[in-house]
Formats: structure tokens, C-alpha cells, sequence
């Protein structure tokens, strides 16, 4: 039905992108607070960004999350690294993602200290000497 609406009237209905600076709440979930921070900033707005203007379209392949994508991930041979904040609200599927890889070409790094956020663009939280060495060793 919203496919039909958005085709009727040539635009698309959006979900909303973050929250802006003057929405957040004391109460508000401190990972929305860092998308908040992130993506509503000039740290990484852009104003072709949907997480800093209107969001997703609401019928868009969002939907999907909820197949099961890692349901054959412990067929994947080729070398993998996770990276993860530590205080990433996003960890838990890290770590649920990574437990299902086979092999030892393998490496999980929960990052100290570090958010979902941290990892885009803070050049001092984000583990480049791990990331190097790993790729040294298994993308020669």
C-alpha cells in the first residue's frame, strides 16, 4: 500500500532520520544520542545523508533485517575481522556474528572504551594497527 502511495504522489514517504540536537530528552537512549551526535554535527552531517535529513524511505530494504543473513556464515573461508566498540550498542551482533565464522582467519576486536560512532571518524579509537596486521597477514 505505501509503494502505491509513494507512486501516486512521485515521493516517498521517510521514516525520519536522527533525532535533532533540541529533540534529545534526558531519558533519551544514549546510542540515539551519538547518532545525534554524529550525524546532526558538522562531524557528519551531509545533506544528502538520511540518517541527517528525512531517514529512510519507509519501504525500503530495511525491512529485511530480519531474514536470517548469517544463517551461512560459517561457509565463509576468506579472511574476516570484526571491529566493534566496546561501548557500541551494535556489539552484541559483532560478537553473535563473529561466533558463527569457521577457521582461523578469524579476529574479533572489541575496541576500550569505544562506541558505535567512535569507530567512523575517531582516528584515535580506531584500531589501524590491528587492522593493518591482519591485513598483512591474510590479504597478501
Amino acid at each position: 500500500a505505501q509503494r502505491t502511495e509513494d507512486y501516486k504522489n512521485d515521493t516517498f514517504a521517510r521514516a525520519g532520520g536522527c533525532l535533532k540536537p533540541d529533540e534529545l530528552q534526558p531519558d533519551t537512549p544514549e546510542f540515539v544520542k551519538q547518532y545525534t551526535a554524529y550525524y546532526e554535527t558538522k562531524r557528519g552531517f551531509h545533506p544528502r545523508s538520511v540518517n541527517s535529513t528525512e531517514g529512510w524511505n519507509t519501504t525500503s530494504a530495511l525491512s529485511f533485517i530480519n531474514l536470517p543473513f548469517l544463517q551461512r556464515s560459517n561457509e565463509i573461508q576468506s579472511a574476516v575481522m570484526v571491529v566493534a566498540g566496546e561501548k557500541a550498542h551494535s556489539r552484541y551482533f559483532s560478537e553473535d556474528a563473529f561466533r558463527k565464522l569457521q577457521g582461523s582467519n578469524k579476529e574479533l576486536v572489541i575496541v576500550p572504551g569505544a562506541t558505535h560512532t567512535d569507530l567512523y571518524d575517531q582516528l584515535d579509537k580506531i584500531p589501524f594497527d590491528k587492522i593493518d596486521e591482519f591485513y598483512q597477514t591474510y590479504l597478501k
